[in-house]
Order: C-alpha cells, then structure tokens, then sequence
C-alpha cells in the first residue's frame, strides 16, 4: 500500500513532547488540590509521592518548562516551515457542521484539505489555552516569589482564568481521544507515528490537500 508523508519528524516531536507536557502539568495540578490523599492515589504502588506538595509543585514547573519550550519551538518551526495547513481558516465553523452531519448520514461531507476543519478549530483552541495557560502560571509563579509584589486582584483574576482554561484544555484533550473512535478517523491514529499515510485514505479523504500537491509536482516538471 503506497504512503505519503503527513507529519514530519519535528511535528511528531512538537506532538509528544507537547502531550508528555500537558499530561505531567494535569497530574502534578490536580495533586496540588488535593485529591490524591483524598482518593487514596498515593496509595497505589509507585505513587507515594503523589501527595506531597513539594514534589508536585516542583514537577508542575518543570511541565511548565517543557511546555514552554516547545511552544517557542513550535513558532519558529511555523515560522521558517510557513506550513501553515493546521491554522484556522474562514467558514471552518460551517465546514466543521457539515463533517459533523456527514458522519450522522445527513450530510455529504466535504471536500478537506490535509487537516479537517474541525482539527484546526481545535488546534485554536488549544493553542490560545495554552498560551493563556503560560502567562497565568507566570503570573502565578511571580506571586510566590520573595519580595515580588503583585496586585491582589491580578493575582485572583490569574488563578481563575488558570482554572477555567485547564478545564477548557482538558475537555479538548478528551475530545481528541475521541475522535479516533470514529473510524474514518482512525488511520490519522497511527501517521503520529511513522509520519505516513495511506495515499488511497488521503486522496478519498483529504482531496484538496493532495490535489494541491499535485498541481506543485506537476508545476516543478514543467519547470525542469
């Protein structure tokens, strides 16, 4: 079966280490409540340390860290690579209905460039949560500083948009996983992978995208 390449190695490596990211600030987060003494998590063999303040708030920064990282990352490799596929576009919002209907039997779904509409929503949403998220827990950081003095309300207002957004990124990481029980989604699963996809599954699912990449090829022998 022919493949084609959808996702080079450095968006794999922005993918992963992205997820490994989130997933260290979800957990060292949500030990900071506390829930896992409550819920007897710190019991479970491994996990001990689960419930100390120290340790999770420490490992939360270090999340934070990563995350940062490769974030700045990301924007240099869009701004050098200018692919640009996955950034929102007009009438997405629209496009997203019609995949939607389509999957219920009460639409035709149309035709998609390399990433659904829908995928592009998301990466917004994800990508302005988690830009919310870093400059909250800057703001949040800063306050336990010694000898930093920071407004009381800005200090209150940051906590909260902090909260709201780790739901907003939570919800959106739930719905990610989702997806891929859809099974037309399913072999995008495996291309954050290897990087490839079926040619077959891109040219009925992603028309415009390879029809795109057509028209280049085509174009650059013209040229030769």
């Amino acid at each position: 079966m022919m493949k084609i390449m959808r996702h080079r190695w450095q968006i794999r490596f922005v993918h992963w280490v992205t997820a490994l990211s989130i997933f260290i600030l979800f957990f060292s987060g949500f030990g900071q409540m506390p829930v896992y003494k409550r819920y007897f998590v710190d019991q479970m063999p491994g996990l001990s340390w689960s419930s100390d303040y120290a340790i999770t708030l420490h490992l939360h920064y270090y999340g934070a860290m990563i995350l940062i990282f490769i974030s700045v990352y990301y924007l240099f490799y869009l701004f050098l690579s200018k692919e640009t596929d996955v950034l929102p576009k007009k009438g997405d919002v629209k496009e997203s209905l019609l995949i939607l209907l389509s999957l219920l039997g009460l639409a035709e779904e149309p035709e998609n460039d390399k990433y659904l509409a829908e995928q592009r929503m998301a990466f917004a949403v994800t990508a302005v949560s988690i830009l919310g998220l870093i400059i909250t827990g800057l703001i949040k950081v800063l306050k336990n500083l010694p000898d930093t003095s920071i407004p009381l309300s800005l200090s209150f207002w940051a906590t909260q948009i902090h909260n709201i957004l780790t739901v907003i990124l939570l919800i959106s990481v739930v719905i990610h996983l989702l997806a891929f029980l859809i099974k037309d989604n399913r072999p995008l699963f495996s291309s954050m992978f290897t990087g490839r996809i079926s040619l077959d599954y891109a040219k009925h699912r992603h028309s415009l995208w390879i029809n795109r990449i057509e028209a280049r090829n085509s174009k650059d022998k013209h040229i030769h």
